[in-house]
């Protein structure tokens, strides 16, 4: 698939994304400033279409290094617990530091989605079967342990309603002034860009990375330490957006290859354009209500996610 048609299903999807909504729009109120459709338009359609582009385009890049630095395509923020120990340092934060910022909170997020990630890489590492599903499984697993963990804390304290709207994944409140710690992913994303060749290497293994004259641990703590940022900021902005980074880089080495630095492209264009595609559908499909993106995410995403399950069990056969 060239780039150019992604770019151009980009701008057509930001365009339509825009002027659908239960306040109707017209391609004149981005001239009227002052009344109430550029109001909308500037503190609330604007905002989440920024956000739904960096998240899409943060997470699919994050399941792309994991799953390049892991040797496995079954490996996401999602399937290694990344989320759920973010989600856990959300928690955590909002017990111990309740009138933090923002800021601190994302810290203690990346504090725990880090430390959750490096832990399932311990796993990963002491796992004698490397079998290409296995290891999600345990993942899924690992993460699920985080996650009761998380709600078990929650209940105790009374926080389960308050940490199950914050963090189920849902553009609909976004608005000027609430989303702009989602900012800190774009550096990371060009940092990501700049060790792409690195991380290639590493993912080919650490005597081959040794033997190029490559620090293969420095590598992998960068590269996860990206991760757990991008994905500790996407959390406290958005929430929890499922099978994303999973199932996009999936697709793009479908047709791209194996080769990091030229997948970055596809994968983060092709990963805003998926998440903005299911955001317009959750707007549509119950018009004027709306359905979260979590869940359009989650119901697409879990199919393509069969799919390619299915896709590597025939190509193993």
């Amino acid at each position: 698939m060239k780039l150019r048609y992604l770019w151009i299903a980009l701008f057509v999807l930001s365009v339509i994304s825009i002027f659908v909504g239960v306040q109707d729009l017209t391609p004149l109120d981005l001239f009227r400033l002052g009344d109430g459709q550029s109001l909308i338009l500037l503190s609330s359609r604007l905002p989440r279409l920024i956000s739904i582009i960096i998240a899409g385009s943060s997470i699919s890049i994050c399941g792309l290094i994991m799953q390049q630095l892991s040797r496995n395509k079954f490996v996401s923020p999602t399937t290694a617990g990344t989320m759920d120990a973010a989600r856990l340092g959300v928690l955590v934060s909002l017990l111990i530091f309740a009138s933090a910022s923002p800021l601190i909170k994302m810290l203690i997020a990346f504090a725990f989605a880090l430390g959750g990630t490096l832990l399932f890489m311990k796993i990963l590492d002491s796992i004698k079967m490397k079998d290409t599903i296995f290891i999600p499984l345990v993942g899924l697993m690992f993460g699920n342990i985080i996650s009761s963990v998380a709600t078990f804390i929650a209940y105790k304290y009374d926080l389960i309603q308050n940490m199950s709207s914050w963090l189920h994944g849902d553009f609909s409140m976004i608005v000027s002034g609430q989303f702009e710690l989602i900012y800190i992913s774009i550096p990371l994303l060009i940092f990501a860009y700049l060790f792409a060749d690195k991380f290639t290497i590493a993912g080919m293994g650490e005597e081959f990375a040794k033997n190029l004259g490559l620090n293969y641990q420095q590598v992998v703590r960068i590269g996860l330490a990206i991760v757990a940022m991008v994905t500790a900021s996407v959390v406290l902005t958005v929430g929890m957006i499922p099978f994303l980074g999973l199932i996009i880089p999936n697709i793009v080495s479908i047709y791209q290859g194996d080769h990091l630095k030229k997948s970055l492209s596809h994968t983060a264009v092709l990963g805003a354009v998926f998440v903005l595609f299911c955001d317009i559908l959750g707007r549509i499909v119950i018009y004027p209500y709306e359905i979260s993106i979590s869940l359009t995410v989650g119901i697409i995403g879990s199919g393509i996610f069969i799919y390619l399950l299915l896709r590597r069990r025939a190509y193993d056969t």
